[in-house]
């Protein structure tokens, strides 16, 4: 299978290639190449996706498989479909559980109400929290006009393990593997994640074997305090939980799910449901999540590469604001 991968350079488009790479695939991952390198066996093609022509070293070629992991940008999606989406056998894009408009009731499925698109381009850090899923319901209607039957579209969740550049999971990784009293939300909603490297195989074995359609890209969901208290046994460090209230947190500043002063993966209840999406089908068509010890190995290892004591990290708690809510917590 000759296979493009738009971006290939950084976390899940490296994912991919990696592992279309090893599966014995000619790999082309079509990138500026500034953010890092491809994977070893894969080809980069210097491209411009900012620009009307920025795809044309591309212009001629033939693919049977396409891989876009364009993350804010319905522009990039459009160009790439005009270059290339006649000429592929299947197409993925990988879009986000956040095209979905209403987290605050249990999901449905992926027919449920998504936002209104914006066919618009959006740089980080985003200074409009709807801009990013609504840009991804836009992108994915074009794919679906340009491709039709060959599309798979991946509404990814929260995605860990190794090269996960949001600090969420990974806070909580390393957090646990420093032992001392960790400030936990006494929360109990369900939360899931997908670790990158089994994402990047379910998108190569879609391409190998033409999966398509759309599908929340999500690992099984799980009581959140549950999930805490097996990534904290597998990092060791031996850390004491403490739960504090939820409503206690948000009283003393903290944030939920990410970002600077916040507990990640803790959803109050406009978001409540954000992680309670439906795995089944996701599964049923070969998606095949890997223990959770491996996917905590594969995030300390990015962890240690940053700096276990770094700061700021782009979420969590740093110590002093932890001591600050135990201090407070202490005194009730």
């Amino acid at each position: 299978m000759r296979l493009l991968v738009l971006g290939g350079t950084r976390f899940l488009g490296w994912a991919a290639a990696a592992e279309a790479v090893r599966r014995g695939h000619e790999v082309v991952c079509a990138a500026r190449g500034v953010a890092g390198a491809v994977p070893e066996g894969a080809r980069l093609v210097v491209v411009d996706r900012d620009r009307e022509d920025g795809l044309a070293p591309l212009v001629g070629e033939r693919f049977d498989a396409v891989v876009d992991v364009a993350t804010i940008s319905h522009p990039w999606v459009r160009r790439a479909l005009d270059a290339l989406g006649e000429g592929a056998g299947h197409w993925t894009f990988i879009s986000s559980i956040s095209a979905y408009a209403d987290f605050s009731t249990p999901p449905t499925g992926t027919g449920d109400r998504v936002l209104a698109p914006r066919a618009e381009h959006g740089d980080r850090p985003l200074t409009d929290p709807g801009l990013y899923g609504a840009v991804k319901v836009a992108s994915e209607e074009a794919v679906r006009a340009a491709v039709g039957d060959r599309a798979f579209v991946v509404r990814a969740g929260l995605i860990s393990g190794p090269g996960d550049e949001h600090d969420r999971f990974g806070y909580w990784v390393n957090r646990f593997s420093r032992g001392g009293r960790a400030v936990v939300p006494d929360a109990d909603h369900l939360i899931q994640h997908v670790d990158v490297r089994d994402l990047a195989a379910w998108v190569v074995t879609a391409a190998e074997q033409g999966t398509t359609g759309t599908f929340d890209g999500v690992g099984p969901a799980v009581p959140l305090l549950d999930l805490l208290d097996g990534v904290r046994e597998v990092a060791g460090g031996g850390a004491e939980p403490v739960l504090v209230p939820e409503q206690a947190l948000v009283d003393l500043g903290v944030r939920p799910w990410a970002g600077p002063q916040s507990l990640p993966l803790w959803l109050t209840p406009p978001h409540r449901y954000m992680g309670a999406r439906d795995a089944g089908p996701a599964l049923a068509a070969g998606l095949e999540p890997r223990p959770l010890a491996d996917t905590v190995a594969g995030a300390m290892e990015r962890e240690v590469e940053l700096g276990l004591d770094r700061q700021p990290r782009g979420a969590g708690l740093t110590p002093d604001e932890e001591r600050a809510v135990l201090a407070a917590v202490d005194a009730t």
